[in-house]
């Protein structure tokens, strides 16, 4: 919940010069109500804008929410789904956020769909356990055609907006145990097209490490993307 629609403007027209970089996908995921400016402000550019949430009817009595295909009209392409501000702080479950991945697909957006465990539940050794449970549920109605195309975002909870970053080793642990998920459910040729990020207080300093290991295709970066250090993250690798 950052920056007002001008605000938001204002910062894509600084970041738009240091992001450039044919090899990596880049997509701005701004609050609802800046989305339009947001469109409008990257036409021209290869940036994609997503949004940060959406629920999973297509209208009716649900005040407050929006719909796929509001979303789709104004030009967004992705939409993060179940992120754990919104599991922990707004009780999304497992299998709401289920019907959101579903509904994303069918009207033709990407899902970048999050999991991660909390501090207690990596100290009690069940991390693995949870993320499998999130990301099965999240792709359970999902054929594997329409699972190519989804973003796994794996967040340790514990490590967002903290400072505190998982060791490259330990985000690359979780992030191949996804992949190997996939790869029981889907396949292995699914599983290798399958995106699967880290976020978590990712830095320009530590986005080399993190982002070279064999598992990790990308970061949800979130508050490094607030600030010019975020081109330096896109073009870890120059």
């Amino acid at each position: 919940m950052n920056k007002t629609p001008s605000e938001a403007v204002k910062l894509i027209e600084e970041l738009k010069p240091l992001v450039k970089n044919d090899d990596v996908d880049v997509v701005f995921c701004v609050p609802a109500v800046s989305l339009m400016v947001a469109v409008e402000a990257v036409k021209g550019t290869d940036i994609a804008i997503g949004a940060q949430n959406m629920y999973f009817e297509e209208s009716g009595a649900f005040t407050g929410e929006i719909s796929p295909s509001m979303l789709t009209e104004i030009g967004v392409k992705y939409v993060i789904l179940g992120h754990s501000e919104r599991r922990g702080y707004f009780n999304e479950t497992d299998d709401m956020i289920g019907k959101k991945v579903a509904k994303a697909i069918e009207h033709k957006l990407i899902p970048i769909i999050c999991c991660g465990e909390t501090l207690g539940q990596r100290e009690t050794g069940v991390t693995l356990s949870v993320v499998e449970r999130q990301v099965k549920a999240a792709l359970k109605d999902i054929s594997a055609e329409n699972v190519e195309k989804c973003i796994i975002a794996y967040e340790p909870i514990w490590a967002i907006g903290t400072g505190k970053v998982a060791t490259s080793a330990q985000a690359e642990e979780v992030c191949a145990y996804i992949r190997n998920v996939i790869k029981e459910t889907y396949g292995e040729a699914v599983a290798d097209i399958v995106r699967i990020q880290y976020g978590g207080s990712v830095t320009a300093a530590s986005a080399k490490e993190i982002f070279e290991q064999p598992n990790i295709d990308g970061g949800l970066v979130g508050g490094a993307s607030l600030k010019p250090d975020f081109g330096k993250i896109v073009n870890y690798d120059k």
